[in-house]
């Protein structure tokens, strides 16, 4: 394993980098195979996250990173759904791609989620959905070839309690519904994070534990107050609970009321609406009602 000096650090942030990224000499014998991405992973070392993606074969000749407002997707031009405060994009030249996940949440104090676009004239782009904008590094390895971007976490994050429903436990009518996850979020807007992180859905391991985000076409929420112990929650999307006992709701209740300060919660649709938008009590829209 070789590293390479870093890239790009945060000193470059605010504009877009391209950088070559061609093999040293002894590395020849891996020229003539064309860079496929086989998987993305990251983990948390102490001061930054790493995010790696791993190829088959030689290196992309360039990847380019950049901080934006959105990520696009290149083949439709429509936007690539990411959850974050910041997005980072990484592109690859001249790459494929084999199983990448396309869409991956992480436990982690910087990476929330990370996304695919889909593969475009052998282009490759990720969203990196993150808490907040901070310096980075990107570098490369060989043996096996990988490209690692290095995000610093320089804040202070609290464990929170996020609410999935147990496939396992519903199916077979035994309460509770939900299982509770941690995550790490920024303070001190505890209550925004643990929201932002169930909107990120489950980790592939707790997927495979069956637990799942019900969304009822729930694209995320435009906002969160508290005040007077009540929670108000307005989502985005075409709120629809189809008829089921299980909503959204039945997921952002118990994760906001872990909070001491919130005693109620009120959901409104996308039109702003809730049933009971007064006094101390639950509120759902009618969409969400069985």
């Amino acid at each position: 394993m070789l590293p390479i000096r870093p890239l790009i650090t945060g000193a470059a942030l605010a504009a877009a980098v391209t950088v070559p990224l061609a093999l040293p000499a002894q590395a020849s014998p891996l020229a003539p195979v064309p860079p496929t991405l086989t998987g993305v992973r990251a983990a948390h070392h102490p001061g930054f996250d790493r995010l790696v993606f791993e190829f088959r074969g030689r290196l992309p000749r360039t990847v380019q990173t950049r901080y934006v407002s959105r990520i696009v997707d290149p083949a439709t031009g429509r936007t690539v759904g990411v959850v974050g405060d910041a997005l980072l994009r990484v592109r690859f030249d001249e790459a494929s791609t084999a199983a990448a996940p396309a869409r991956t949440t992480y436990p982690l104090p910087g990476v929330i989620q990370v996304a695919a676009a889909t593969p475009y004239d052998s282009e490759l782009t990720y969203g990196v959905g993150l808490a907040r904008q901070s310096p980075y590094r990107v570098y490369k390895l060989i043996r096996p070839s990988r490209v690692v971007v290095d995000i610093t976490t320089p804040y202070r994050t609290v464990p929170v309690r996020d609410y999935f429903l147990n496939t396992a436990n519903y199916d077979a009518g035994r309460q509770p519904y939900t299982a509770a996850v941690q995550r790490p979020v920024v303070t001190p807007a505890t209550a925004y994070g643990a929201l932002q992180r169930l909107f990120a859905g489950p980790t592939q391991d707790e997927k495979a534990q069956g637990l799942r985000f019900v969304t009822s076409k729930a694209t995320g929420f435009s906002k969160l107050t508290v005040k007077k112990g009540v929670a108000r929650v307005y989502l985005t999307g075409r709120l629809n609970g189809a008829g089921s006992t299980f909503t959204i709701a039945d997921e952002i209740m118990p994760t906001l009321k872990q909070f001491p300060s919130i005693k109620w919660v009120k959901i409104y649709d996308a039109r702003g609406h809730t049933q009971q938008p007064y006094g101390p009590s639950d509120s759902v829209p009618r969409s969400l009602e069985p």
